[in-house]
């Protein structure tokens, strides 16, 4: 039923309700033809029982009442009511504004709440760059005008968001313009941070810059008797003595999938064929540090760190941070099983899946402070390994070298280094490197085993870190370079080695 047809059954029963009162008054029923009431006869009046208040009440009620009275003493009387005719065109205009300003209503409340999203979603980027700028600020991480771009990027797009916002909002803006002065404190503090002239950091990054590099030629100059550390032989070449050494971490900027996003992976993919090739890749891990569901894929540094030209890719069966891509394919413990399986990158499809033997899993020997990494990928120039354990070997570390394509396994080594020991682990030609926690800002390369010799030995190589936890450490041959997830943010660090003498 129209909303209008309710008002006008509403209205005739309204005034049915008051013709039943003027009867319980002892007045006649008005009425377009002939009432008779029994009992009154011609001589006498009803209105004679009124005060004169209530007649003139009456009178202005009805008009133009005529009676007669029959042979039985009967009185019929004819009563017109007024000129009170229901204007059901003006309620039914009526009705149709109020359901064209419903629908602007209901447009306009969709607005909104896109817009208490949007502002939601840049709430949390600005609290990212909170973070990042208060690290900055601490001067413990060196970085460079780049680091400064990308905030300002950033910062731009949101100030052009919240134009957007005031010019699409009517009324109260107090969310927008509180919005609008906080991103214009932080474009100042940047642009602060960038011109402060009492630390002169951007130069002075400049000139430390320049120093490794006449370090790096004088030590390519001097005679080839002498070992030394050399961070520039030739890309996957294992020409050397192992790792000695290892620098500083470069931060190269948080997950893109934010701050709770503490657990994951990251790296650069690393072929022989085409050891050059650029794709990186970063896939962080649900909040619950297990479920491996989102990763993107960047085809150069530059886009990865301004948020571009990303490949969003989902998948429902990762699990843990062991994760490691290797000739365009990635590699992944299966959730809930001991099984490996290949990720194709092209098709985003499972290529071949195997139970990799006797490999413990969903937390059986995981290692120090990360959990669901029992099985843990790595890469190096040889090829692909996997670093697991197993109840025969209780608990301590099991390195496997698995064909790339099968994932069959082709050799495998038993170490005596207690894996949930060890922070994490890496592959540097064939000799596994095993970390533990110094404390909240360092780890320490500790252990190696040579899988060429079977020897094993220990070592102490500090390692500076951001956060507290390392989550995953990826390496590349052709970079010669660790890539390390720690507690959301994304570090590399150059490896030097020992030169052999010629």
């Amino acid at each position: 039923m129209r909303p209008g047809l309710s008002f006008l059954l509403a209205l005739l029963f309204f005034i049915g309700q008051a013709a039943a009162d003027l009867w319980d008054v002892g007045l006649p029923l008005p009425s377009s033809s002939s009432s008779s009431f029994p009992g009154v006869d011609s001589g006498s009046s009803y209105s004679s029982s009124l005060s004169s208040g209530d007649r003139s009440s009456v009178s202005q009620l009805f008009s133009n009442v005529t009676g007669s009275v029959d042979d039985r003493g009967t009185c019929h009387c004819s009563v017109s009511l007024p000129d009170t005719t229901f204007p059901v065109d003006r309620v039914e205009r009526l009705e149709f504004t109020a359901h064209v300003l419903s629908e602007k209503f209901e447009k306009e409340l969709s607005k909104v709440k896109e817009y208490v999203q949007l502002i939601s979603v840049y709430e949390k980027k600005l609290l990212n760059l909170t973070v990042r700028i208060e690290t900055m600020e601490k001067d413990t991480i060196s970085y460079t005008e780049l680091d400064f771009q990308l905030i300002k990027v950033e910062v731009k797009e949101m100030e052009k968001l919240v134009i957007q916002l005031k010019e699409s909002f009517s009324g109260s803006s107090e969310i927008v313009d509180q919005l609008e002065v906080e991103i214009r404190n932080m474009t100042l503090l940047v642009e602060k941070l960038e011109t402060l002239d009492k630390n002169n950091v951007l130069a002075i990054r400049k000139e430390i810059v320049a120093l490794k590099n006449k370090l790096k030629e004088c030590e390519a100059s001097k005679g080839g008797n002498t070992p030394g550390v050399h961070p520039s032989l030739t890309p996957g070449s294992c020409g050397h003595g192992g790792v000695v050494n290892i620098s500083k971490p470069s931060v190269v900027q948080l997950n893109w999938r934010g701050f709770s996003y503490k657990y994951g992976a990251w790296g650069r993919d690393y072929s022989s064929q085409h050891p050059n090739k650029e794709l990186y890749w970063v896939a962080p891990l649900n909040t619950d540090g297990r479920l491996l569901e989102y990763y993107r894929l960047y085809n150069t540094m530059d886009d990865l760190l301004l948020y571009v030209n990303a490949r969003e890719l989902r998948i429902t069966y990762g699990q843990g941070s062991g994760t490691a891509v290797y000739n365009n394919n990635m590699y992944v413990n299966l959730y809930n099983t001991g099984n490996i399986a290949r990720i194709n990158l092209t098709t985003n499809s499972v290529a071949v899946s195997r139970t990799l033997p006797n490999a413990a899993y969903n937390n059986r020997f995981s290692y120090a402070n990360v959990a669901w990494q029992d099985i843990d990928f790595a890469v190096d120039e040889n090829g692909l390994w996997v670093i697991y354990s197993t109840e025969a070997s209780t608990g301590n570390m099991v390195i496997s070298k698995l064909n790339d394509t099968t994932l069959q396994v082709l050799n495998t080594w038993y170490t005596k280094q207690y894996k949930p020991s060890a922070s994490n682990a890496f592959m540097v030609c064939g000799v596994l490197y095993a970390t533990r926690t110094l404390n909240t800002r360092a780890e320490e390369i500790f252990y190696y085993y040579d899988t060429n010799t079977g020897k094993e030995g220990k070592l102490d190589i500090v390692m500076l870190k951001m956060q507290e936890k390392v989550q995953s450490i990826n390496y590349n041959p052709f970079d010669r370079k660790l890539y390390v997830y720690n507690d959301g943010y994304l570090l590399n660090y150059d490896l030097f080695v020992l030169q052999k003498p010629q």
